[in-house]
């Protein structure tokens, strides 16, 4: 069991009020979690990929193969009509470091990517030919699902501030062969100031914040460690900014879809709630193919708007999976 500071475990207690749903959280909290690919469709089909890791020996099973609302778009080519059927989870026991050194791997025919984190270029659904920011893009996991859902059309632009974290970025969108990624070095606030200015616009932008990171407690225990309320504060301060800066360079109509990978409602519902009242946006609907719980209506006394409920939470214990929360916004 993880030693919990007593303002954290108060915290959650709050959170997840019922003790069997709490229980089952800490239960899958300390389980390893799954290993999971999205099968790269700029370089290869779902379905081929599949042939070739099953030759291995590998046993593949796809959980989201279809869903109806996605075989209705026409951004994908054949087989790769639908963005779910390339969600792979490896059943098999395999090597250390062998999903990573394998040869489909190497040349971009996968990405290790977990299935909660995919869920934002998923409510995001841009379509070929488009314009899309991604301000926070490293190491490019969101931004390489971004650019097969594109069929490698259109302009990508995939920025982070840190440069260890841009190279990172860079080597996985040319490991992927994304052709339509432009890839920038710049505070995320500064650079959407400077589209705003020069009235540049984009038909769809992605804002997966710095976070507080809880929902990756199963693959990193720090974050337990590390939570306090005043970092909290700090973050959803940054957060709200990021939004209000990437409101400026969104064109009329556009969509931006808001992301994190933790639980905290300063850090989700709070922001989301700023953009609301402060920036003018609405809340859309959207559906992913996971279990999802809607977004709180309240917390510590704040209460938000019944939209924010359009918001989708996604818990470990429902999917077995990490943690995240996703939010999809329309500029009127």
């Amino acid at each position: 069991m993880i030693e919990l500071k007593p303002a954290f475990k108060e915290y959650l207690e709050k959170l997840l009020p019922d003790e069997k749903d709490r229980e089952a959280f800490f239960k899958i909290a300390t389980a390893p979690t799954r290993k999971i690919i999205r099968c790269n469709t700029i370089k290869t089909s779902p379905e081929k990929l599949k042939k070739r890791l099953e030759s291995r020996g590998w046993k593949i099973s796809q959980p989201c193969k279809t869903n109806p609302e996605t075989t209705k778009m026409d951004n994908f080519r054949g087989a790769e009509k639908d963005p779910f059927s390339s969600i792979m989870i490896i059943e098999s026991e395999l090597r250390p470091g062998e999903l990573g050194k394998n040869i489909e791997h190497q040349l971009g025919m996968y990405y290790v990517q977990e299935l909660s984190s995919m869920m934002s270029a998923i409510a995001l659904s841009p379509k070929e030919h488009e314009s899309v920011l991604d301000i926070c893009a490293a190491p490019g996991s969101k931004t390489t699902q971004l650019s097969a859902m594109m069929n490698n059309t259109g302009l990508l632009l995939a920025n982070d501030v840190k440069i260890d974290r841009l190279s990172a970025l860079i080597s996985n969108t040319e490991r992927c062969g994304c052709m339509n990624v432009v890839a920038t070095r710049m505070d995320g606030v500064r650079l959407c100031q400077i589209f705003e200015k020069r009235q540049v616009r984009f038909d769809k932008i992605l804002v997966d914040a710095p976070c507080s990171g809880e929902g990756v407690i199963r693959s990193d225990h720090k974050v337990w460690k590390m939570w306090n309320p005043s970092m909290i504060r700090g973050l959803s301060a940054l957060q709200k900014k990021l939004v209000a800066c990437a409101v400026g360079c969104l064109k009329k109509g556009g969509a931006l879809v808001y992301s994190t990978c933790t639980f905290e409602p300063q850090e989700c519902e709070e922001v989301v709630q700023f953009a609301i009242d402060r920036l003018g946006l609405e809340l859309e609907e959207f559906q992913l193919p996971l279990k999802t719980r809607e977004g709180l209506s309240e917390w510590n006394g704040k209460k938000y708007s019944n939209e924010v409920k359009k918001c989708k939470r996604v818990f470990p214990q429902d999917n077995d999976t990490e943690g995240f929360f996703v939010a999809k916004l329309k500029k009127l």
